[in-house]
């Protein structure tokens, strides 16, 4: 998967670079799969704005994605790597033995026909789900549930990838792509491999049209607001603004806005850089 830089013919393509999808071998989704996406525009039930910035947009349907991955002793095969608008990563459509069929994220280096399989005594391949007790130390892992049951929550994004650090007792110690080091349950399951589309973050939009296609409506700095909307705004001309926050007063850079009597604090070995 490699990014395209656009020749700019027109101002909107003159810093365009995209993927150039070599990796996606099928256009149309599988229709048992998809689900209607509705959009608020940031509206709430009584209709009033209460997130700015959101609107418009081209119409999507949701793609169903397995996190949970729990056809165990069941194998799958890749039958096609699919473009999904809801994520930044590639999908990889299933099929299973028993004939039922699910999308999964589809990790760096899948190929179409690879036999996929999940549970205990699986081998640590790319693309397989086992638990954390069986994965290889220093494996690369993605998909990562925080609770066992519970569906993979962490390292879901395009290119990114947890490191399987060590295990003690019935804790295994995992790497994120924040570089926090958390403590996790080995009876909770991971993915082997990084997720794929690693080129997502080398591209650019090139023009704001763009960001309107993906439902994002222009976002106003607070320096050039007034001081009833924004505590940056106000003064005469083109005043600094003070100390960088958000709308509603919060430190922007290095305030620590994490609960300090937070359960889950107990295991976090190391906090995220700064």
């Amino acid at each position: 998967m490699t990014a395209k830089k656009i020749r700019p013919v027109t101002p909107g393509q003159r810093f365009k670079v995209v993927s150039n999808f070599d990796a996606v071998t099928a256009s149309t989704p599988e229709k048992s799969l998809l689900s209607p996406v509705r959009k608020s525009g940031g509206r709430n039930n009584v209709g009033r704005m209460t997130m700015r910035y959101i609107g418009g947009g081209h119409k999507q349907q949701y793609r169903v994605v397995d996190f949970k991955r729990e056809k165990d002793g069941i194998p799958g095969t890749v039958n096609s790597i699919q473009y999904d608008p809801n994520r930044s990563a590639r999908i990889a459509l299933i099929f299973y033995a028993d004939g039922e069929k699910r999308y999964i994220l589809a990790p760096n280096g899948l190929q179409v026909g690879q036999v996929l399989n999940s549970g205990k005594g699986v081998a640590p391949e790319i693309g397989n789900t086992l638990f954390l007790s069986e994965i290889p130390l220093g494996t690369i892992i993605h998909n990562i549930e925080l609770r066992p049951n519970g569906g993979g929550s962490m390292a879901r994004s395009a290119g990114t990838y947890a490191q399987l650090t060590s295990r003690e007792g019935k804790y295994a110690t995992i790497k994120l792509p924040s570089g926090e080091i958390r403590m996790v349950l080995v009876t909770c399951k991971a993915t082997i491999g990084s997720v794929g589309n690693s080129d997502h973050g080398l591209e650019r939009s090139g023009k704001a049209g763009r960001s309107r296609w993906l439902g994002r409506r222009p976002r106003v700095r607070g320096v050039v607001m007034n001081p009833v909307d924004h505590p940056m705004g106000g003064g005469e001309g083109r005043a600094s603004g003070g100390h960088p926050r958000s709308r509603k007063g919060i430190p922007a850079k290095g305030y620590r806005t994490r609960y300090p009597k937070k359960q889950s604090n107990r295991f976090i070995v190391e906090r995220r850089k700064k």
